[in-house]
């Protein structure tokens, strides 16, 4: 049976024109991929899911041809969203609106106070507001404002700024009052969303281990495709050190088929983790929470 997943990554661009602290950054060689390379990874994957997720390291808006790669998409059948820093966005918004694919964009707007070039101009998050506002009329796409940068155990950090333009823009001002607040989702306006959650801690072989027992939604509901056709598990691995196959050269039966996907995939079966880098991932144990609630 052909393997359906809710999602799958596409790293259309590697590069960014951002330099955020909670970032782990590419050491992969700054690439961005073609239209007929985007194209013959859409053909492989085009029966494994409907939804694209213009994600894992980069910038996507930053890609001179977003324009043709939403088309693309949209030829064969995907829905897309994006997640972005939002710098060009008002440049750059008239290139997507409309776009027939184009489903969702996530605003990381954590990015306002932990992009360590220093703080970003004000008219940054008026920008954003302004193109959310935009395109409320068409009531797409679905726009999610992100905070992801609360601390995990607990305590505030300073959002005062961006909360209080989002809730004057959106008359939302008392909802939005408790800046120690982490909310899955808050509903603005119509099809205009703020997400609030806990700042996590990127994989890293450098990081602390969490054990060889847990759970990871890691090839059962996504996947990820980076610049250059290296296919990992999920969007965490920034440096493509679990790499089980390449598009390139590889259909993705042969590649989900491979003696590591195998491996990582029965392994969570049983709650365990296989891989070291998935030992030393914080985010991951967010799912050995879930499974303990069930």
């Amino acid at each position: 049976m052909m393997k359906k997943f809710k999602k799958i990554y596409v790293e259309i661009t590697n590069q960014c024109n951002l330099t955020c602290e909670f970032c782990p950054r590419s050491k992969r060689p700054a690439q961005t991929m073609t239209v007929s390379f985007f194209k013959e990874i859409l053909q492989k994957i085009n029966k494994h899911t409907a939804y694209l997720y213009f994600h894992v390291m980069g910038e996507p808006l930053m890609h001179p041809d977003l324009g043709t790669l939403l088309d693309a998409a949209n030829e064969y059948g995907f829905k897309v969203n994006i997640t972005t820093n939002g710098t060009l966005i008002k440049n750059l918004g008239s290139v997507i609106t409309g776009k027939s694919a184009l489903r969702q964009i996530n605003f990381s707007l954590h990015c306002f106070s932990g992009n360590s070039l220093g703080r970003l101009e004000d008219d940054y998050v008026d920008n954003i507001i302004a193109f959310a506002k935009g395109v409320q009329k068409e009531k797409r796409p679905i726009i999610c404002f992100r905070l992801w940068n609360m601390p995990e155990n607990g305590g505030c950090v300073d959002n005062s700024r961006i909360l209080q333009r989002i809730g004057q823009e959106f008359g939302c001002e008392d909802a939005l009052a408790d800046r120690s607040k982490i909310l899955d989702r808050v509903k603005l306006s119509d099809n205009v969303f703020l997400s609030r959650a806990s700042e996590f801690d990127w994989p890293g072989f450098d990081k602390q281990d969490r054990g060889k027992t847990g759970f990871c939604l890691g090839l059962r509901d996504q996947l990820a495709i980076l610049v250059d056709g290296t296919v990992v598990p999920c969007c965490l691995d920034a440096n493509g050190a679990l790499a089980l196959g390449n598009i390139l050269s590889q259909t993705l039966e042969e590649i989900l088929q491979g003696p590591r996907a195998q491996a990582m995939y029965d392994g969570f079966s049983k709650r365990m983790v296989v891989e070291e880098l998935c030992r030393k991932c914080g985010y991951r144990t967010r799912f050995d929470l879930i499974q303990k609630s069930r």
